[in-house]
């Protein structure tokens, strides 16, 4: 048997990698340290918070099991088991171990504010800040509790309190990555408060080094900043975060555009699904697949096919700085992207003559955690889908038959399927079948932004207060990214009957006229 300093230093090197952000690589130690001391509680405890961080929660759990098996006294493995299965919607086992642990230790700040996330993700904040506020009173230099009541707070649309509660927490902040994360959200908070000038330049917080997961991109030329000419110049734009994100921000590409004038070259890099899309909507453009790849725990994006010309270059969202530094400069006119006309004709021919077409999408591709409380569950779905005279028609990208098959048991509806359509990877043919149905209902997905940004007739259901809405009134069906969409919001966390049932309303409106 190796002696035991040889876990220790396995386990120390372990430590090592995480703390650079090689989390991937930290995971492969800490299991070659396991390996060596499969009973050793403090290794499993670090092992499961890391599978944690990496999104792995069925995974932690069960280690987190273990280290409650091994060390009973241990109150990271309660809080850690309880996290675990909050992210796995196992709310009821969550809350459960959280009272029998606060029973125990009353005074321990951490159990009380991890049975307030736990409330806020079953979209329940006003409950939660009663939690939040205990923690708070046990600990009240916890930036992470402070954190956490604000953002209660913002989901009640007490944005003052919010602001108020972010500004303790990241004063605070022990952590760099937490004073990173809060300065970040601080950032959205004023896009949400419509404060959109000084919040598009505070947004440029989501670079910072310290924020995990912040990425770090490889282009030619050097980084725009809103004082730079333009005129002239040639420009790359390097899209960033995820495909529903890289939809919205290109709304401002024709601004960009026109800046650059004539004598001025435009350079995208998008998400390879999305290069054939973009190319027909921007034809000046010239559009190429930017690459991604993971460098000691840091992802890096890059342009290889850019060109060697480009003189400037900026992520995409951050061109917001210079050109949507308010409500007013939002274009009226829908639609910048550009569906194949011959695929939209293609679509509308499949739907034929008969009655209104509806698609319906109503939720990411992952719904762990945190995400659950953006998308109605889906039971509430069944008021849409039983309105009379109507076709649904499924846009749903993934895995997603069980859930079809529950909502033609529940509603009698004849959820349709679109034939040879890969609703996950062929975007530019979605695109197009957003745009010859009669109607989009969705959640804040990717598919919502595609049919958003093509112009399709969108109702977007979403959380009454989220930075997206930039400050636009959604109880009035506002949307500014998308002027031809209906905004749809519960008048309280949680209760999507209202949305729901105007979604519904809009469909009856198209069976009635057609």
């Amino acid at each position: 048997m190796p002696p035991p300093s040889s876990a220790a230093d396995v386990r120390q090197r372990a430590a090592k990698l995480e703390r650079a952000g090689d989390l991937e690589g930290a995971l492969e130690a800490y299991q070659a340290a396991l390996a060596l001391a499969p009973d050793d509680a403090g290794l499993l405890a670090a092992v499961a918070a890391l599978a944690g961080r990496l999104g792995m929660p069925e995974i932690a759990s069960r280690l987190w099991g273990r280290v409650v098996v091994l060390d009973p006294s241990r109150l990271d493995a309660a809080d850690g088991q309880a996290v675990a299965l909050r992210e796995l919607g196992r709310f009821d086992e969550a809350v459960e171990i959280l009272r029998g642990a606060i029973n125990a230790h009353p005074a321990d700040a951490r159990l009380w504010n991890t049975l307030g996330v736990t409330l806020v993700q079953q979209a329940q904040p006003e409950t939660a800040l009663t939690f939040f506020d205990e923690a708070v009173r046990l600990d009240p230099r916890s930036a992470t509790a402070l954190y956490n009541r604000g953002g209660a707070k913002f989901d009640l649309g007490d944005l003052p309190a919010a602001a108020a509660d972010f500004a303790l927490a990241r004063k605070a902040a022990r952590k760099p990555a937490d004073a990173a994360m809060i300065a970040f959200a601080q950032a959205t908070l004023r896009l949400a408060a419509g404060e959109l000038g000084v919040g598009w330049d505070d947004y440029e917080a989501r670079f910072a080094h310290d924020l995990p997961g912040a990425p770090v991109f490889e282009a030619p030329g050097r980084r725009w900043r809103p004082a730079d000419r333009l005129d002239g110049q040639a420009f790359l734009v390097v899209a960033e975060q995820g495909v529903g994100d890289e939809a919205m921000f290109a709304g401002v590409l024709p601004d960009l555009a026109a800046a650059l004038g004539p004598d001025g070259e435009l350079h995208v890099a998008v998400e390879p699904r999305l290069v054939a899309l973009f190319a027909r909507s921007f034809p000046a453009a010239h559009v190429t697949a930017h690459a991604t790849r993971t460098v000691a725990g840091r992802r890096r994006r890059s342009a290889p096919e850019a060109s060697r010309r480009v003189q400037l270059w900026a992520p995409m969202a951050s061109l917001m700085r210079g050109f949507r530094r308010s409500l007013a400069d939002f274009p009226a006119s829908p639609g910048y992207l550009r569906p194949d006309p011959a695929r939209v004709a293609h679509w509308r021919g499949w739907l034929g003559a008969g009655p209104p077409a509806v698609g319906i999408t109503w939720r990411s591709g992952k719904v762990l955690g945190d995400r659950r409380r953006y998308y109605p569950p889906p039971a509430d779905w069944t008021p849409l889908l039983k309105t009379p005279g109507v076709r649904f028609v499924n846009l749903q990208y993934g895995d997603c038959a069980e859930e079809l098959a529950a909502f033609r048991a529940a509603s009698g509806a004849a959820i349709l399927e679109p034939p040879d359509l890969d609703l996950r990877d062929d975007l530019d043919d979605l695109a197009a079948l957003t745009v010859a149905l009669d109607q989009v209902v969705a959640v804040a997905n990717a598919t919502a932004a595609l049919a958003g940004a093509s112009g399709a007739a969108l109702a977007l259901l979403a959380p009454a207060h989220v930075w997206t809405d930039l400050g636009a009134d959604a109880a009035k069906g506002a949307c500014p990214w998308y002027p031809q969409a209906r905004r749809l919001a519960p008048s309280a966390p949680g209760d999507w009957s209202d949305p729901i049932a105007e979604a519904a309303a809009l469909a009856m409106a198209l069976a009635a006229g057609r």
